[in-house]
């Protein structure tokens, strides 16, 4: 199995967590929020730094090529988070 599935793995089960010990309801469109951000920041980052110490490559092609990779990958990472936020909230549910 590659590395991502298990990235996948680790995020939903700390989102169990996170929803089960935090009490009510998590606010799901607020962790969405924070990974588009966060991947927006991170690509645009990584992609002018690839750009600068590659040679031959476009730092604006690198940039927006890399924010949209880095923007796919955090909301899909996101979205397994949110599911297990989900999951926690049922078990506290179940458990009161």
């Amino acid at each position: 199995m590659s590395w991502d599935f298990w990235i996948a793995l680790v995020l939903l089960f700390l989102g169990v967590v996170y929803g089960y010990t935090r009490p009510g309801k998590e606010d799901r469109v607020a962790i969405l929020k924070k990974g588009v951000i966060t991947g927006v920041i991170l690509g645009v980052i990584f992609g002018l730094v690839i750009g600068i110490l590659v040679p031959g490559i476009s730092v604006v092609g690198a940039a927006i090529e890399t924010t949209i990779a880095f923007l796919i990958i955090a909301v899909i990472f996101a979205l397994f988070f949110i599911v297990g936020t989900i999951i926690g909230d049922f078990l506290e549910r179940r458990r009161s």
